[in-house]
């Protein structure tokens, strides 16, 4: 069967068409993706401008047309932190719903992290041992923990690369001061949020997942060498002072580095080394499959009963 997955997040909308059936390796055929930086759009007091949602409304679009081509039977369709956490969001997911006709859903942040859980566990098998799970997005920070499918403990955090960037970092190069204020602001979140069964049980295999943790990976073995598919903490702290001095351009013209993610990839960094440090981790592999996998993957373990 063919199933397209609609990814409604804080930086992009995500439109990807899979062939698969029960039992079989998701395989993606086509990709639709368009920047929006929809978290930038909701304001102080919580709502999404008409701007931004006339920016959503136009990609959902596209994306809708785009897929079209490939012909998929379903889309399955989510929404995670820029909406959940917007005050007209139900507002515009109801719009969005009777205008393309989708069955649009929002994943609270624990969901968010179990349903990546899952993709991760199915990629790396049961011989990971215990799997942790580390995902930056734009708007959340997820992570989770088991040796099951489903996770032990799952948790989200407001600390997307997106949203920081947004409420803490100024001037181009970054000014120093607002660097420091932001890994305090991480650092007081971590510490207030992180459970301690996490921080004292040991993972057999930490993975990270996000496209954010790909491109730092890109960078570090552009830069100091390497694997790309691994991400060293000792590698990450020497690079993120050398990434913070460069203006947004010199960012974008990184490899891997798209002109829209250039301003948040140092938050983004910053959130890696924090967590890292806080719960012991020398190294992470990045996983090539997320939460649009793990949603195929739960759709299609729930049809087969």
């Amino acid at each position: 069967m063919r199933l397209g997955v609609l990814d409604v997040g804080s930086n992009t909308v995500h439109l990807q068409i899979f062939d698969t059936f029960p039992g079989s390796r998701p395989s993606p055929i086509s990709n639709c993706k368009v920047e929006i930086r929809l978290a930038e759009y909701v304001s102080s007091d919580g709502l999404v401008s008409a701007e931004g949602i006339r920016r959503l409304r136009a990609a959902i679009s596209e994306c809708i047309q785009e897929s079209r081509k490939s012909d998929p039977s379903e889309i399955l369709a989510f929404a995670t932190s820029a909406l959940r956490e917007s005050k007209n969001g139900n507002d515009i997911i109801a719009r969005i719903n009777s205008e393309f006709e989708l069955d649009l859903q929002v994943l609270s942040g624990e969901e968010e992290a179990s349903i990546t859980f899952l993709a991760a566990r199915r990629w790396h098998g049961w011989s990971s041992g215990r799997l942790l799970m580390i995902d930056i997005g734009g708007g959340s920070l997820e992570i989770a923990m088991g040796v099951n499918e489903s996770p032990d403990l799952a948790l989200s955090l407001p600390l997307g690369a997106l949203r920081l960037t947004k409420g803490f970092l100024v001037d181009d190069p970054f000014s120093k001061k607002s660097i420091n204020h932001l890994r305090d602001h991480i650092d007081e979140v971590l510490e207030e949020n992180l459970p301690v069964l996490l921080q004292s049980q040991h993972a057999d295999l930490v993975i990270g997942t996000s496209k954010t943790l790909r491109t730092i990976a890109r960078v570090a073995s552009d830069w100091l060498g390497g694997d790309i598919d691994h991400i060293q903490l000792d590698r990450l702290t020497r690079m993120i002072p050398k990434l913070a001095d460069m203006t947004e351009l010199e960012r974008a013209e990184l490899p891997g580095v798209s002109k829209t993610r250039a301003r948040q990839i140092v938050a983004g960094a910053i959130v890696a080394e924090s967590v890292m440090k806080k719960l012991d981790i020398r190294e992470l592999r990045i996983c090539p499959w997320a939460l649009r996998e793990g949603i195929i993957l739960k759709w299609l373990d729930w049809i087969r009963g």
